[in-house]
C-alpha cells in the first residue's frame, strides 16, 4: 500500500487545498501534506525488497493500474518527498496571489512525479508523466515572470511534441506485444526487428531528451526556469528533469536494446557537446537563476552521457548523481530566491559583499556551491568520479572532452560566489540582513546531506544496485 499512499497523499491534499481560502492554512496543508509523504517515503525505504500494488484499470484497454517501487523508484521516490517540504520550508514566508490554487498544483505536480517515478504500466506512466507537467503549465503561466506567457508558450510546445511522440511509441509497442498489454515487462518481452527497434527509440529518447534536457533540445529551459516562480523551478531543476533520466534507463534501456547500442555513441556525443556548450554559456551569465539553469544543463548532460556507455560503474554513477544533483541544485535555487526576495534583483553585477551583512548565508552557499563543483567529500564529487569513470571506460576522448566543464563549472561557480558575497558592499547590498531562521533550518540540513552523502555514499549505492543489476540482465 506504501506506492498507492505516496501518490494519493499529494494527490487528495492538492485537491482540498484548492478549497481552502487562508494563505497561512494552504502553506500549512501543503507542508504538513509533504511531511506526512517524506515519512511514507523514508519507510519505503527502509523495507526490503521491490514494493507493488496492482488493481484493475481500464481493462478493456489492457491496461492496470501496477506500481512498482524498486531501489531506483525509492531513491527518486525520497528526492520527491524531500525536495516538496524542504521547498514548503524555504518559502514559507514568500506571498503568491491564489495561494491556495498555488500550493494545490504544487502537491498534484507532487502527485505525478511521484507516479512517473513508480508506474509499471505504459499507459499509466503516460498519464502521470502528463499529470505532473499539466499544473507545472498552469503555475508558470500564473505566478511567473514578465515573460511568462511566451516562455509558458514555448515549454507547452516543446513538452506537447514530447509527450506526442512518446504516446506513438506506446501504442506502437503496445500493438506488437504478445499479450497486448502495456504492463512494463511486456514491454522488455516485445519482439521487434532492428529497425523498428530505431523507430521505438526516437519517439521514446526524443521525449525524454526535451524533459532532461540535452542539446540541441535544451532551448526551453533557462527562459523556463528563469521566468517560473522560484519554488516551481526548485522543482523543475532538482526533480523533474530526473523524469527524462528515469524513463530512458526504466524503459528505453529494456526494451530496445539492439537500438540504444547503435545510437549510444550519437547520444553520448550530443550530451558532451551540451556539457560544454551549457557550461561556456554559464560563465557568460550575469543572472543568477540562468547560470544554475545553464549548470543544470551540463550536470544533466554528464548523466545522460554515462547512461548510453552502458557499463555498470556509469550507469551506478547516474543512480547516485539524481539524488545528489536534485539536492545541490534546490540548494543553490533556494539562495537564489532569498536574494531576490530580500534585495530585488538577481544580477552579479548589481550584488557584492553580500558576506558581511549575511554571514550565514555566505558559508551556507560555499558549501553547496562547492558541492556544485564536485569538491571531495561533498556528495556530487562521489557521484561525477563514477560518471567520469564510466565514460573514460567507454571513450578516453571523449571523457577528456567532458572533462573540460569540471574546469568550466569551477569558473562560472566561483566567479558567482566571488560576485556575490566579497569585495565591497553596493548599494542594494548595504541594507541586507541575515537570512530567515526558517531558510537557515532548510539549507543547513541539505549543507548536512551534502556532507554525509559525500564521506559515505554507500547506502546509496547499495539502494539502487539491484535495479542497476537488472537492467544489465536485459541486454
Amino acid at each position: 500500500m506504501i506506492p498507492l499512499l505516496l501518490i494519493l497523499i499529494p494527490l487528495l491534499s492538492g485537491l482540498a487545498v484548492f478549497f481552502l481560502k487562508d494563505a497561512t492554512t494552504s502553506k500549512a496543508l501543503a507542508l504538513g501534506s509533504s511531511v506526512i509523504t517524506l515519512a511514507l517515503s523514508l519507510m519505503a525505504v527502509s523495507s526490503k525488497g521491490v514494493l507493488h500494488y496492482d488493481a484493475s484499470w481500464l481493462p478493456g484497454l489492457g491496461g492496470r493500474f501496477t506500481l512498482m517501487q524498486d531501489g531506483m523508484g525509492k531513491m527518486l521516490g525520497l528526492l520527491t518527498a524531500i525536495s516538496f517540504p524542504v521547498v514548503f520550508a524555504a518559502t514559507f514566508k514568500n506571498t503568491y496571489q491564489k495561494p491556495a490554487a498555488f500550493y494545490g498544483l504544487m502537491l498534484l505536480t507532487q502527485a505525478g512525479l511521484l507516479g512517473v517515478f513508480l508506474a509499471a504500466d505504459a499507459l499509466l506512466f503516460y498519464f502521470f508523466w502528463e499529470l505532473a507537467l499539466i499544473p507545472v503549465y498552469f503555475l508558470c503561466s500564473i505566478w511567473g515572470g514578465e515573460k511568462r506567457i511566451a516562455v509558458t508558450f514555448k515549454f507547452f510546445i516543446y513538452t506537447f511534441i514530447g509527450s506526442l511522440l512518446m504516446l506513438v511509441g506506446i501504442l506502437f509497442v503496445y500493438a506488437h506485444t504478445a499479450d497486448h498489454s502495456f504492463a512494463l515487462q511486456s514491454f522488455y518481452n516485445v519482439q521487434l526487428t532492428g529497425k523498428q527497434q530505431a523507430y521505438v527509440f526516437a519517439l521514446f529518447f526524443i521525449a525524454f531528451a526535451i524533459k532532461m534536457p540535452i542539446f540541441p533540445l535544451h532551448t526551453w529551459q533557462p527562459d523556463a526556469y528563469e521566468q517560473a516562480p522560484t519554488a516551481t523551478t526548485m522543482i523543475l531543476s532538482g526533480v523533474m528533469v530526473k523524469m527524462g533520466l528515469f524513463a530512458v534507463i526504466r524503459w528505453v534501456l529494456p526494451m530496445v536494446p539492439g537500438a540504444v547500442k547503435g545510437h549510444a555513441l550519437f547520444v553520448i556525443i550530443l550530451s558532451v557537446i551540451g556539457m560544454v556548450y551549457a557550461s561556456l554559456i554559464a560563465i557568460k551569465q550575469d543572472d543568477i537563476k540562468r547560470l544554475i539553469a545553464y549548470s543544470s544543463i551540463a550536470h544533466i548532460g554528464l548523466m545522460c552521457a554515462a547512461i548510453f556507455t552502458q557499463n555498470q560503474i556509469g550507469l551506478e554513477g547516474v543512480m547516485i548523481q539524481m539524488f545528489n544533483h536534485g539536492i545541490n541544485v534546490i540548494g543553490l535555487w533556494i539562495v537564489a530566491d532569498v536574494i531576490e526576495q530580500q534585495l530585488g534583483t538577481r544580477k552579479f553585477s548589481e550584488l557584492g559583499g553580500l558576506a558581511q551583512k549575511a554571514p550565514t548565508l555566505a558559508i551556507l552557499l560555499v558549501v553547496m556551491a562547492l558541492a556544485n563543483v564536485a569538491l571531495p567529500l561533498t556528495n556530487a564529487f562521489v557521484g561525477e568520479f563514477l560518471l567520469f569513470n564510466g565514460l573514460f571506460q567507454y571513450n578516453i576522448w571523449i571523457a577528456a572532452v567532458a572533462g573540460i566543464s569540471i574546469i568550466l563549472s569551477a569558473v562560472y561557480t566561483l566567479n558567482m560566489i566571488q560576485k556575490i558575497f566579497y569585495g565591497n558592499t553596493v548599494e542594494k547590498t548595504n541594507n541586507a540582513v541575515e537570512i530567515d531562521f526558517n531558510v537557515q533550518v532548510v539549507l543547513s540540513v541539505l549543507v548536512v546531506m551534502v556532507l554525509v552523502m559525500g564521506v559515505y555514499p554507500q547506502p546509496m549505492i547499495d539502494l539502487t544496485k539491484d535495479t542497476v543489476n537488472a537492467i544489465f540482465a536485459h541486454r
